[in-house]
């Protein structure tokens, strides 16, 4: 993965072999407003790439442009639409639906067949721990298990590279822990890249193989920091010299951020 300022030609090879590419991407919206400005990073195979910054800095703006909820104004976002996994900051679960037909969703949009996505449903819903839920609905289900079910929904496609939108900054903080080790998980054994927003350091530090920091709006890559911390990690790693060394560098760089 590449921040802004690297040299050009490294860019340009980290993209090549990236699932999610913004090269200089700009955002400019309808009002004036300037959310984003020269934006250029990759996230490859194998990599869980996390992005901190202050609150309206054009974070959630990146991951609505790479899954064409947004048009950037300038240059480009390479990454196949067709293979991308996004989890919201809510679970956007259908009420009206149990927790099986709304992990069968996607693949009933894209036209996969009754039997098979509900094989693709059930798989996935066993990977995220829900097996015994499949006909409940949502509002019988706590937060955690909400954001469980709307995980699996994206599984079932089984996508090169997930989005994640602050998918865990509801929860108290036991549960968010726990949801991270799940999902850390998920990372190892699915295979998949990753993209993750979030406000909290400890979170980002713990999951990634890439730390990003923006700056304040207009948003531009301030700070690359390579998280060492080999798979797979335990709780206590957050009690470690190392992580906590890692953990300050990164808020150091995020009071920069905000000046």
């Amino acid at each position: 993965m590449q921040a802004q300022g690297h040299g050009r030609n490294e860019t340009m090879t980290s993209q090549q072999t990236a699932v999610l590419a913004f090269d200089r991407v700009s955002m400019v919206f309808p009002d004036g407003t300037q959310a984003l400005e020269n934006v250029s990073l990759a996230v490859s195979p194998g990599e869980f790439v996390t992005v901190v910054g202050p609150s309206g800095c054009g974070k959630s703006t990146l991951l609505r442009i790479a899954s064409n909820l947004e048009t950037a104004s300038s240059v480009t976002c390479e990454v196949d639409r067709a293979s991308i996994g996004y989890v919201f900051q809510d679970a956007t679960l259908m009420p009206w639906r149990t927790v099986r037909r709304n992990v069968e969703l996607i693949a009933e949009l894209h036209g996969v067949p009754k039997d098979e996505r509900r094989e693709r449903a059930d798989a996935a819903i066993d990977l995220v721990g829900l097996t015994g839920f499949e006909e409940k609905y949502p509002r019988q289900l706590s937060g955690g298990m909400r954001m469980r079910a709307s995980l699996a929904r994206s599984l079932v496609m089984q996508p090169k590279v997930f989005l994640f939108d602050e998918p865990f900054g509801a929860l108290d903080e036991i549960s968010r822990e726990r949801l991270n080790d799940e999902l850390m998980g998920l990372f190892r054994t699915q295979g998949f890249a990753g993209l993750f927003i979030t406000h909290s350091i400890a979170e980002a530090v713990y999951l990634s193989t890439k730390v990003l920091v923006m700056s304040a709006r207009p948003g531009s890559i301030i700070e690359t920091i390579d998280v060492p911390f080999g798979y797979p990690r335990t709780h206590d790693l957050r009690y470690e010299p190392e992580f906590g060394e890692l953990s300050a560098r990164v808020s150091h760089a995020l009071r920069g951020a905000h000046s």
